[in-house]
């Protein structure tokens, strides 16, 4: 099932120009399950990277603005695109130039896995 969790991640990644990882971690940046091509920058597939989501999300949510839905970080080489799919987290690596759009539109063709994954990690 794995295996078939991760071809179905290879194909999402090869539909997007620049996308160079898609990651499911849970909420303290494990990850759970990881497609990456040659180019996707170390850095930001470690799990201090992936954890940073939770802590920005609280914080967020300090200013009453409702649930975090997602968090676009914009960086000179890089875009960090991360949704909060509690008790996992979706992240999203490409290039600078990369439609940020067509990221954001592969959302629905994840929801399939994340049921399975949930169970995984369980709610924490």
């Amino acid at each position: 099932m794995v295996e078939d969790m991760n071809k179905y991640l290879r194909r999402l990644l090869s539909k997007v120009d620049g996308l160079y990882c898609i990651i499911i971690s849970d909420r303290d940046g494990v990850p759970v399950l990881k497609v990456s091509t040659d180019d996707a920058p170390d850095k930001a597939m470690r799990t201090n990277f992936l954890s940073t989501f939770g802590i920005a999300t609280d914080q967020g949510g300090k200013l009453g603005l409702g649930k975090t839905k997602s968090i676009i970080c914009m960086y000179e080489n890089f875009q960090v695109i991360q949704m909060n799919k509690l008790p996992l987290v979706v992240t999203f690596v490409t290039n600078s130039a990369c439609n940020t759009g067509h990221v954001l539109a592969l959302e629905p063709q994840l929801e399939p896995l994340l049921p399975v994954l949930r169970g995984v990690v369980g709610d924490t």
